[in-house]
């Protein structure tokens, strides 16, 4: 029984790759994951923040904020009991 959506085989006849040898599957996925850092957002935080550059622009403001109040928190006097 054929599909519709079946694909067609359109591979030149040259490339024969039951012939190749010295191939490693997944030789470089180890360099890839940790290179790669990609991260879905929720559709309402990509509309919020529809580029990369304004994500991370967000999330740096975020971080400088956090240190503030980490160090504003050190500063603070502890009570005497």
């Amino acid at each position: 029984m054929e599909s519709d959506h079946e694909l067609e085989d359109d591979l030149r006849p040259e490339y024969d790759f039951t012939k190749m040898q010295g191939g490693v599957r997944g030789k470089y996925v180890e360099r890839y994951r940790a290179e790669t850092n990609v991260v879905l957002l929720d559709p309402d935080v990509a509309q919020a923040f529809p580029t990369s550059s304004a994500v991370n622009e967000a999330l740096r403001l975020l971080m400088q904020i956090a240190e503030r109040q980490k160090f504003n928190t050190a500063l603070e006097p502890t009570s005497q009991e």
